[in-house]
């Protein structure tokens, strides 16, 4: 770490992609003004990336570039990592920590998975690590958990954590068109990315779940412990019959700490259309928390986007070199709780299900016996008069039958939804997705 007030702060960065590059040119163009913040300058020491001839930014100065991270981070104050993934950032962090180095990261992905074994290396080596751009991109969530409501106790946090499953399920609502569709129009406007598994299967709203779930309740929760479900199930028949009943139907990371022990799940989610998370389009993002004392607070912005990413890794980076400069240290992350997980079955919801079922007599009759003997009582029922598709050796109509149950457990639900599935008369998979108040 600099000591000297005189000498600039160094800065690596590990990364010159879309938040990267960014980055570098908040960094370059807001030297000046950085440096009146912080009371010291800030020098870019060098910027490691796989291939220095593919970085043509302007405001890139091409001697800093280079191939070797390793060597790199043992020559900083403050680590920006902004390569993603588990490994080489892992053994990147972990290095610069060793070396003395404060790190600032947006690797939601490896802090879901090894963000205690990094939060510990920072406290036993006595430098920081800040993280807000790992979850919700430019909205300050990380912060408030982690400093501002540090004298309360939080209660829960619900939100849309993820930009891209957002915009999908918008257009498919606003439009009415189907999944396919709303996700290669996300992908040729850059909202979703080639591969959209991570984003669209509800694994990037888990890794930030597992993060706010730590600094909510300083318990150790990893991605492992979050249930999640993504929205490459939800149809434009769902999307029809939710606007029908005057609902959304949106994809919530949910984190709440209840009698049975911490809960963080991902799941797609029916709002009422007067809900304020309904209200949230196109890939923006909104989180809920919700605190014994400070009651209801709601965080809202842009959750995605080289600009709006490279904006809160910036204010980390400044927040950071204002404590080197001042020769202190920021918060902790403390886990000290070690509460329980909550299984499954631990909280009820009611749930909306849709199956494609053949029309004929005593279907309805039958599938509401499989409820019936498990104990779920049925709410509503809705058959669509309309064909839907049709089942290859049955010659008549396939309809579309949405059955919504009272307060029921998730897996009995399922064994219910598992019965009616292997009916003759049901073909298809069904769609399972929650009704919140």
């Amino acid at each position: 770490m600099s000591e000297n007030n005189n000498m600039p702060i160094r800065v690596a960065l590990l990364g010159a992609g879309t938040v990267g590059s960014q980055t570098a040119r908040l960094l370059v163009e807001q030297s000046k003004e950085l440096a009146s913040r912080i009371g010291r300058p800030m020098e870019l020491v060098g910027i490691a990336v796989l291939d220095p001839g593919a970085v043509t930014d302007p405001w890139i100065d091409k001697s800093l570039l280079t191939t070797d991270a390793a060597e790199l981070v043992t020559r900083a104050d403050i680590v920006i990592e902004l390569i993603g993934g588990i490994e080489p950032a892992r053994s990147f962090l972990l290095k610069a920590i060793e070396s003395g180095a404060s790190v600032v990261t947006a690797n939601k992905a490896l802090l879901a998975k090894h963000g205690p074994e990094l939060y510990e290396a920072a406290a036993r080596h006595g430098v920081d690590i800040y993280f807000e751009a790992a979850v919700g991109g430019a909205i300050p969530i990380v912060r408030p958990l982690r400093e501002s409501l540090v004298g309360d106790k939080v209660l829960s946090v619900m939100g849309i954590v993820n930009g891209t499953t957002n915009y999908i399920l918008d257009e498919m609502t606003t439009k009415g068109i189907d999944f396919d569709e709303a996700l290669k129009d996300a992908q040729a406007k850059g909202f979703a990315e080639a591969d959209p598994t991570a984003d669209i299967e509800g694994q990037d709203a888990a890794a930030k779940a597992a993060i706010i779930a730590l600094l909510a309740f300083h318990t150790d929760v990893r991605i492992d412990d979050v249930p999640v479900e993504g929205i490459t199930h939800v149809t434009a028949g769902d999307i029809a019959a939710a606007t029908a009943e005057h609902k959304i139907i949106k994809l919530l990371a949910v984190v709440q700490q209840t009698d049975a022990g911490i809960s963080a799940r991902v799941y797609p989610a029916l709002l009422d259309e007067q809900h304020p998370l309904a209200t949230v389009h196109g890939s923006f993002n909104a989180v809920f928390v919700k605190a014994e004392a400070a009651d209801d607070l709601m965080f809202y912005g842009r959750g995605a986007g080289g600009a709006p990413t490279a904006s809160a890794v910036v204010g980390d980076v400044v927040t950071e070199a204002r404590h080197i400069a001042q020769k202190s240290l920021g918060p902790v992350i403390p886990i000290y709780a070690n509460l329980p997980k909550a299984p499954l079955d631990a909280s009820k919801a009611a749930f909306a299900v849709r199956f494609l079922i053949h029309d004929r007599p005593g279907v309805l009759t039958a599938i509401a016996k499989e409820f019936s003997d498990r104990e779920i009582s049925i709410n509503g029922v809705n058959q669509d008069i309309k064909p839907t598709q049709h089942d290859p050796g049955y010659s008549g109509e396939v309809q579309q039958l949405r059955i919504v149950t009272h307060l029921c457990d998730e897996i009995t639900l399922r064994q219910a939804v598992d019965a009616v599935s292997r009916l003759d008369a049901v073909t298809g998979d069904a769609s399972i997705i929650r009704v919140l108040d």
